[in-house]
């Protein structure tokens, strides 16, 4: 028998009306518990690293369910990358980021230049990725809001031109979930990340059907860790974002050999 599950995603949905009952996630000691009108229900529970299962059941009335135990399995794994150089392919890569404006609604924007490479080792956990950014390139669908960001309140692009990410180590967290340790310099300031990462696979196909893989890494960046001071420009009565940015890059890659096609640009 494995071991207690804490911390697992359940949802229960009502089959009568495919309504969604109740969710939480499972205690230390990986019970979920919940009280719940007659009636027909599926559960579904979904956790890091293991395949979704989903179990049907009944609830009579005036009748306690007992305690239903329910296995997960192990993901399947999906095939590493193979060992080499593999180059991100910007037409079909995007960087954005989503912060919430001060007081309003979310602004999502995205950088339009950059390059990457990602070195796959032997043993996945040496592997290493550099990207660097054009942060002049950045956009958000507003000039005005758009050369704010260029300025020195913000990115200062004049005095800091480029966004830099190098990795330090892959960390396995179960499944297809990685964590990509590495330093983000922005702003003239170098900081510690971590990227929460999905490898989504490898396969051939593309320009010349080259061999491709494909990641999505997000982290949560707080702006004042690189000097760039919220609350002072809030003071100074200029409209700006919020104090956190969600970072995403949606990546895909093309291995690289003596004949990989050069991207369009």
């Amino acid at each position: 028998m494995g071991q207690p599950m804490s911390g697992a995603e359940v949802t229960v949905t009502a089959l009568d009306s495919h309504r969604v009952a109740t969710r939480g996630t499972t205690d230390p000691h990986g019970y979920f518990i919940a009280t719940l009108p007659p009636g027909p229900y599926s559960v579904m529970i979904v956790a890091e690293g293991l395949s979704p299962a989903r179990e049907k059941l009944d609830i009579a009335a005036g009748a306690a369910l007992p305690t239903v135990r329910i296995a997960l399995q192990p993901a399947r794994q999906i095939e590493l990358p193979t060992a080499g150089i593999w180059l991100f392919d910007p037409p079909h890569t995007a960087i954005r980021f989503i912060a919430k404006h001060v007081g309003m609604a979310h602004v999502h924007g995205r950088f339009t230049r950059f390059q990457g490479s990602i070195r796959i080792a032997p043993d996945m956990a040496d592997s290493q990725v550099a990207v660097r950014i054009d942060a002049s390139s950045v956009t958000t669908g507003n000039n005005t809001r758009d050369n704010h960001l260029r300025s020195a309140d913000f990115l200062d692009v004049e005095r800091y031109p480029y966004i830099d990410f190098t990795s330090t180590r892959f960390a396995h967290r179960g499944g297809s979930k990685w964590t990509l340790h590495g330093t983000l310099t922005m702003h003239g300031t170098s900081r510690s990340v971590g990227l929460d990462t999905t490898y989504l696979g490898m396969i051939n196909g593309g320009y010349e059907q080259e061999l491709r893989c494909a990641a999505l890494a997000k982290a949560e960046l707080h702006r004042e860790d690189f000097t760039l001071n919220w609350r002072s420009m809030l003071a100074r009565g200029i409209s700006v974002v919020g104090p956190t940015v969600q970072l995403e890059l949606d990546v895909q890659a093309m291995y690289r050999t003596h004949d990989t096609p050069t991207p369009p640009q």
